[in-house]
């Protein structure tokens, strides 16, 4: 059972900045030094569907052919199985999947820190890659208690989805998650 605390802590952490800014440097920072991406987490929907992918782990399993439940970078416990969109930190539906709008604030942020670094991408899209203090950081946090699951769970998504463009993301997401994403626009994807 969740107390009303325990909501409220819910809430604030699902608007923390910090928090999303410290996830997706985890994820960019793993998928940079993942075989199969060229050293860059190359466009904003690739981002968005591996970032999918890492706070709704256990449809990951489901969307990666190379992931399974018993991986155990993936950590998964028995209510994440049960209830696989009860995340602490929701996607929306958007026009090509799932989409959060503080991408463009957390990816800036994360560039002024000098964390990120923008580099030519496929096709002159943009990627993005970590810089030496936004690696050293990343190391950093992925031996600390508090972020060791969630980096591990980054290297896990970022080894199994090698090879795979933000688009065909978006196509295996569709196929097999086809009625969770089969709900209008803006809507949470719970």
């Amino acid at each position: 059972m969740i107390s009303a605390y325990d909501d409220l802590k819910l809430a604030l952490l699902r608007e923390d900045l910090a928090y999303h800014q410290a996830r997706v440097l985890l994820l960019v920072d793993a998928v940079s030094k993942a075989a199969g991406h060229a050293g860059k987490l190359d466009g904003l929907t690739k981002l968005a569907k591996l970032d999918f992918l890492l706070r709704y782990p256990a449809l990951a399993v489901q969307v990666l052919d190379d992931l399974s439940a018993s991986d155990r970078r993936l950590n998964l416990s028995p209510e994440e199985l049960a209830a696989p969109t009860d995340v602490e930190a929701p996607m929306m539906r958007y026009k090509y999947g799932p989409w959060d709008d503080r991408y463009y604030a957390v990816i800036g942020a994360l560039v002024g820190r000098g964390l990120l670094r923008y580099t030519k991408g496929r096709k002159g899209s943009v990627a993005l890659a970590p810089t030496k203090e936004g690696r050293r950081l990343a190391e950093q946090m992925s031996r600390t208690r508090d972020w060791r699951a969630l980096s591990e769970r980054s290297e896990a998504i970022a080894s199994a989805s090698a090879g795979k463009t933000g688009n065909g993301l978006k196509d295996l997401i569709y196929q097999r998650l086809e009625t969770l994403m089969d709900r209008p626009h803006r809507q949470v994807i719970k």
